[in-house]
């Protein structure tokens, strides 16, 4: 779940140890897990509330926690009630599940975040129901090619600059303009801490990245405009003009070398 730019609550930045590190993959390997699930699950005639459902079933036989049912920050009209966001087409983030069955050509997204053992893991993807637009894909590939440089420069030595300014200049490589409202966090003991990795920005700036911390980094785009609305549930997150939208999301932890994609499929 995207968080946004400003908080009232800051969550100091907690640099983990490689015990730690290994703690906290079973709960990215879940999380990759029930993603992997609803996308081999979606398809038309599908309703979102069983979605929802199957996502709830698998946190309860995993004995996990979810990060999203209980979660009422200030931006919402909370709690979620929810253990998924599912947002359709021009719903971009925070998709709250209700009574809806896919149809076909539909472009879902799936956000999920769950605490295994303590430790949390967010992760998001979309794809396509049934039959697929050439531009829906592209949409789609532009947030993993984002997703995907940003983690490339993921190293020490980096600053939170340097993944910003990769998912920016990456959307306008694309054709697309970039909302910087919501974007990744740190993640740790809790779904969303620092710092802020804003989906637009200088390279070169921000904290330095350090072996141990762990960040979820999560592009979002619009296809047409980059201004965001929202539905009168409090939750759902719309582009303003109506045209389709794509997210993807890891959770990455700095180390020493490569990074390692905590919620990698």
């Amino acid at each position: 779940m995207a968080e946004r730019t400003t908080r009232l609550l800051r969550v100091p930045i907690e640099l983990l140890s490689p015990a730690q590190l290994t703690e906290m993959r079973p709960a990215g390997a879940f999380v990759a897990q029930v993603l992997t699930a609803l996308a081999e699950v979606a398809a038309v005639g599908v309703d979102l509330l069983d979605l929802d459902a199957l996502a709830h079933d698998m946190i309860r036989e995993r004995g996990a926690t979810s990060c999203y049912i209980d979660y009422a920050p200030s931006f919402g009209r909370g709690p979620f009630g929810k253990v998924l966001c599912t947002s359709v087409n021009d719903a971009v983030l925070h998709g709250l599940p209700h009574t809806y069955k896919l149809r076909d050509g539909d472009l879902v997204s799936f956000d999920f975040a769950v605490s295994v053992d303590g430790w949390v893991c967010d992760s998001a993807l979309s794809v396509v129901v049934g039959t697929p637009r050439d531009e829906d894909l592209k949409l789609i590939e532009a947030t993993e090619v984002a997703l995907a440089r940003a983690i490339e420069v993921a190293r020490p030595g980096k600053k939170v600059g340097d993944l910003s300014a990769a998912i920016g200049a990456t959307a306008r490589e694309y054709g697309y303009g970039v909302n910087t409202q919501f974007g990744g966090h740190g993640v740790g003991r809790t779904m969303h801490g620092d710092p802020h990795i804003s989906n637009d920005g200088r390279a070169g700036r921000g904290f330095a990245l350090r072996p141990g911390l762990v960040i979820a980094i999560e592009p979002w785009l619009m296809a047409g405009t980059d201004q965001i609305v929202m539905d009168p549930d409090g939750w759902t997150i719309r582009s303003a003009d109506g045209s389709r939208t794509a997210h993807s999301e890891h959770t990455i932890a700095i180390t020493d070398g490569d990074p390692i994609v905590m919620t990698a499929r």
